[in-house]
């Protein structure tokens, strides 16, 4: 029976690592994998799936994914989608179709929340739909589990802004609630007051 995934980790948890592993496994089966990503995340150029540790393919667009026939979807064995944060509610919405519909398992990578730890909008569709919920897990500084993700600049952490804006980890850092709330990065970063 095809579920929907929704493996969701804090920045630096090897989502991306983790969603390039599954499709090389269904590769390396002589199974097709169908590798995808919401349009807006650019950062490592255009339909490609990059991750930190230098693992790169191809993809679609998820927003090419609503486009498709059902005989085009049925070529796969499984759907891969990362970043998928990013979706929207329509999109993720259409991921239950494939799996319900014409039965073929979709797994979805993403962070669950952002900077200010509010949900992203793909991230509470998935926590809503999805048939199952897996933590990717990664650590704080500190050596406690980090499930928030800061962003930063030169003077600290930032704590208002927009909710997407593009970065690594010259940008974001993997906390514990606690050092996410007390604002401290660790002892790697000095900041001028």
């Amino acid at each position: 029976m095809a579920k929907l995934y929704f493996r969701y980790g804090a920045m630096g948890s090897s989502k991306t690592a983790n969603a390039l592993m599954v499709e090389y496994n269904y590769r390396e089966r002589g199974k097709r994998a169908l590798l995808a990503k919401p349009a807006t995340d650019t950062r490592d150029g255009e339909k490609i799936v990059s991750s930190r540790m230098g693992l790169k393919r191809n993809c679609i667009w998820t927003e090419e994914l609503l486009e498709m026939t059902d005989e085009q979807l049925k070529a796969y064995d499984c759907v891969i989608v990362d970043e998928a944060q990013f979706c929207s509610k329509e999109q993720v919405e259409f991921l239950t179709y494939i799996v319900d519909e014409l039965h073929i398992p979709v797994i979805c990578y993403g962070l669950r929340a952002d900077f200010r730890n509010e949900l992203f909008p793909g991230s509470m569709w998935l926590l809503a739909w999805a048939d199952e919920i897996e933590e990717i897990k990664t650590v704080c500084w500190c050596g406690k589990a980090a499930k928030c993700n800061a962003r930063f600049n030169e003077h600290g952490i930032v704590r208002e802004g927009a909710q997407v804006v593009l970065g690594g980890n010259d940008s974001y850092i993997a906390l514990c609630r606690q050092h996410l709330k007390e604002g401290n990065l660790g002892p790697a970063f000095q900041f001028e007051e």
